[in-house]
């Protein structure tokens, strides 16, 4: 063989890929506390990096020697604050969809590498000015990437390995991570920013580092990958769409004109009105490709379409909050209590630290409870605390007594705990095992793009509300003082905007926007002006104004949120223990079992639950519990008449055994009060060959399952090599895939079939040791008819130990087996021990290709029905096997 032709042969076996699909027995049961650990860890990190700018947008600004509320460099400042939430908005869901097609493993891996990488080169930025803006918005931008790889991604990650009734607390740990994050990046970026502003970036990098490398050696894939085609056409016109209504959203709370938003701007209405437009081509678009980018059909399960309408209303709702009172805070409350302008970021981190004592506190215990509970009066519960807490910030005054403010605050974050995790498990518990990934991107897709749109209504709300009477009393006060009516007009009409922005970073709003307009004042009046008081008691009345309508907003959109959470899932659900194998296991099941079409609804999901024991009675009761039929039918024989004396035996997935329930005289049945989950229902009768089918229940559904029993006729016949008789295993599938018999051929290679039905065409498939299966369709004859003979060809193998140059065994490589049309027959990996073994060869000369650091290639003459000994050494020459 040519080197040329070795050289293909080894790009054919391509490089070794350590595999990342394993099943969650093969893990172990600690596996999902690894899972939980590192998805924690991620989340933590992203929210901490998503919060951590706001803090310390002063000293980043500072800097780099860009003053952000000129007129100019705004766009920077909004893109430094937003950009990273428009990023993971527009990608989650395509990234969720890479991880159902790929992995959802290898793609939050990746999503780690990223973050890290992002996040070294936003803490080595060196420009000045608007240079180092657009360097720090870019890399802001792919650490979004990154953060959206690890949000969409995330979640399925956990649902695939938590069982059901512990997936509540699962999710509650990890919505705690993603909230506490973003209170922790105020107090990181508090206390990191005053010291060098590099050091907000540069503190994520050791943890993305441990992160990224431990995904990659603990994490495995244990979903069903779906492989398709991607959805080039909906990525394309989602991304358009959302794209141009966050940005159009992003620019119009910024003055436009004489106005003091921009919601007239021709470019911002052509952004909203054409991302409308171009989303309702997405949706057309989704509606008739073959793998969509969005299931629209997951939509209908109540379930999802619910609990993401209430995950909707709960982002809008609390999304501006974090932003309104760190302007309450920084910019009223905190001087007016003493506290200089250059302290106000850090002290307001800290101050709004009971929301996330609140949040710590019942996330956890609401997630752990609503796995026994359910989850609808906890999602519902948490929603109208929510709401509750908003009327009462609506009612405090604007100097407020803080124990009064903390309480609230608390019982805010005990509100949005309750709501959070009980949320997302019954989202994600709602969705097929094949759709958790762009499931859980449609999800966060929601919520990241609510928090955008909640900052451009919350601070339109407040420009609103300002702008009534900030002018009015601006102007009054400033003349009250001395400054002369004109610089005091026009410091009175300076865009709103730049008055809430001054307060949100911390600046002294006077001093930044009074500018020359106090030389020529006295020192004293300058300085009372600039002092702590004037501002921030000049402002209160206005500011009130806009907190009403902004916390009334938000008020309304709790309370739909709550309602939209009544209609969840039910009240409460059976912990049933559930696992991914079972689930991927419900999968084959129904493959295998053939189940008919039109039997399985669009809200069903391919969920397997192993469920309790129950002695179903005759009539349908089990023990005490209330009668509700999950599966029923008919049960005849082939003239149509009631089987007589039939039963039904109901299985789960590993063959253990449910119950059972007579059938009654008109051959009818009824199965009831199992938990939703996948089972095999078997009917038998005397006399007639029994039938099986796998039925995955779920919901408030009946499901039909008819069966008709045959029986009297049998088939005889033999299984033999080209030169003899063959012991061998039969299998007998009808024409819809389902196993209707299993009998054995004995040494002299005959075998008889009974209890099949005269009429039915069968399949007959046979399959021994070291020979290729091979199956017959036959028709059944009436009485013992229908003779087959079924001929075998014996296959061979090969087998050996894979060396290094020195001798070592060699573990994990690739040995590929190449035919004679140079086409990969068949690859295997080594063992720890360097041994591969590889069957199923025809009688033919093969090429073995061990591939590792460099590929070496042997030939190797396969005889059918023995096993060939090839030993391979890496990198040395070896030759033919004969």
């Amino acid at each position: 063989m040519s080197n040329q032709a070795v050289a293909e042969a080894g790009a054919a076996a391509g490089p070794p890929r350590r595999s990342r699909h394993r099943t969650l027995e093969e893990l172990g049961p600690h596996y999902k506390w690894i899972a939980l650990s590192n998805t924690t860890l991620g989340m933590l990190i992203a929210t901490i990096n998503s919060s951590i700018v706001l803090i310390a947008l002063p000293d980043i600004f500072k800097g780099i020697h860009l003053d952000p509320l000129e007129s100019q460099n705004t766009s920077y400042l909004l893109w430094m604050m937003m950009g990273f939430l428009v990023v993971t908005a527009v990608l989650v869901v395509s990234f969720g969809r890479l991880g159902d097609m790929f992995g959802r493993a290898r793609m939050y891996n990746m999503g780690f590498a990223v973050f890290t990488i992002s996040s070294v080169f936003l803490a080595i930025t060196w420009f000045d000015g608007s240079a180092a803006a657009i360097w720090l918005i870019v890399w802001r931008i792919v650490q979004g990437v990154g953060g959206a790889f690890l949000m969409a991604n995330s979640s399925a990650i956990l649902t695939d390995a938590f069982p059901a009734n512990q997936r509540g607390l699962a999710m509650g740990i990890n919505g705690v991570a993603a909230i506490a994050g973003s209170f922790l990046g105020l107090l990181i970026g508090g206390l990191l920013a005053p010291i060098q502003w590099h050091y907000i970036f540069l503190v994520s990098v050791p943890f993305g580092v441990i992160g990224t490398i431990w995904a990659y050696l603990k994490l495995h894939d244990l979903g069903e990958r779906k492989h398709a085609k991607m959805d080039w056409w909906g990525n394309a016109t989602f991304a358009i769409g959302l794209i141009a209504i966050l940005v159009a959203i992003t620019y119009g709370i910024q003055p436009y004109g004489s106005s003091n938003m921009g919601w007239s701007n021709p470019w911002v209405l052509t952004g909203l009105i054409g991302g409308v437009i171009v989303l309702a081509i997405f949706v057309l678009i989704e509606t008739r490709v073959a793998s969509p980018l969005f299931e629209l059909s997951l939509f209908k399960d109540r379930s999802f379409a619910f609990g993401n309408l209430a995950n909707l209303m709960a982002s809008i709702g609390r999304g501006g909050l974090q932003f309104i009172l760190i302007i309450w805070l920084q910019g009223i409350w905190l001087p007016q209590h003493g506290y200089d302008y250059s302290q106000t970021p850090l002290w307001a981190g800290i101050y709004m630290v009971p929301m996330t004592i609140g949040f710590l506190l019942s996330a956890p215990v609401s997630g752990a409870l609503s796995d026994k509970l359910g989850t609808k009066w906890f999602t519902t519960l948490g929603m109208f605390i929510t709401a509750g807490t908003f009327a009462a910030l609506i009612a405090i005054p604007v100097d407020f007594n803080y124990w009064v403010f903390a309480l609230i605050l608390l019982i805010n974050g005990i509100g949005m705990g309750l709501f959070a995790s009980p949320n997302r498990a019954e989202v994600m518990n709602s969705l097929p095992v094949n759709s958790r990934g762009s499931g859980a991107g449609m999800m966060t897709t929601f919520q990241n793009a609510a928090m955008v749109l909640s900052i451009g209504l919350f601070f339109s709300l407040m420009i609103a509300g300002l702008s009534a009477h900030l002018p009015d009393a601006m102007f009054s006060g400033l003349t009250q003082n001395g400054m002369p009516a004109q610089a005091a007009n026009g410091i009175a009409h300076i865009p709103t905007v730049g008055i809430l922005f001054a307060a949100f970073l911390g600046y002294n709003p006077i001093q930044h926007v009074a500018g020359q307009a106090l030389n020529g004042l006295p020192s004293a009046t300058v300085d009372h002006l600039t002092g702590l008081d004037f501002f921030p008691h000049l402002i209160s009345d206005p500011f009130s104004d806009g907190l009403t309508a902004a916390f009334t907003f938000a008020l309304i959109c709790c309370v739909i949120g709550g309602i939209a959470s009544l209609f969840t899932g039910s009240s409460k659900k059976p912990a049933v223990p559930e696992t991914v194998g079972a689930e991927l296991a419900a999968v084959a099941a129904d493959a295998g079992f053939g189940t008919p079409a039109e039997l399985v609804t669009e809200t069903e999901s391919t969920r397997a639950a192993a469920a309790p024991r129950h002695r179903l009675t005759s009539t349908g009761e089990a023990g005490s519990t209330s009668v509700r039929p999950r599966i029923a039918g008919l049960i005849t024989s082939t003239d149509g008449k009631p089987a007589v004396d039939a039963a039904i035996t109901v299985t789960d997935l590993r063959g253990h055994q449910i119950g059972a329930t007579a059938v009654h005289h008109d051959g009818s049945y009824a199965v009831t009060d199992l938990p939703d989950g996948t089972y095999t229902v078997i009917a038998t009768a005397p006399g007639l060959a029994p039938r099986a089918l796998a039925v995955s229940v779920v919901g408030e559904l009946v499901f039909r399952r008819d069966f008709t029993l045959g029986g009297g006729a049998a088939l005889r016949g033999s299984v033999r090599d080209a030169q003899r008789p063959l012991p061998a295993n039969l299998v007998v599938t009808d024409q819809s895939g389902a196993v209707v018999a299993n009998a054995h051929a004995g040494s002299d290679g005959r075998f008889t079939i009974t209890g099949l039905t005269v009429g039915d065409t069968v399949a007959v498939t046979a399959s021994a040791p070291g020979y290729q299966p091979s199956s017959q369709l036959i028709t059944v004859e009436s009485g013992v008819g229908g003779e087959a003979e079924i001929v075998l060809t014996a296959t061979g193998g090969v087998q050996g130990t894979v060396r290094t140059v020195d001798g070592s065994p060699l573990a994990g490589a690739t040995v590929s087996a190449i035919g004679p049309d140079q086409t990969i027959v068949a690859s295997v990996t080594t063992d720890n021990d360097g041994r591969y073994r590889i069957e199923g060869l025809t009688d033919t000369q093969f090429t073995l290709v061990a591939n590792m650091y460099e590929p070496t290639a042997v030939q190797a003459r396969i005889v059918t029905g023995e096993r060939t000994n090839v030993d391979i050494r890496l990198g040395v020459d070896r030759p033919s096997v004969p």
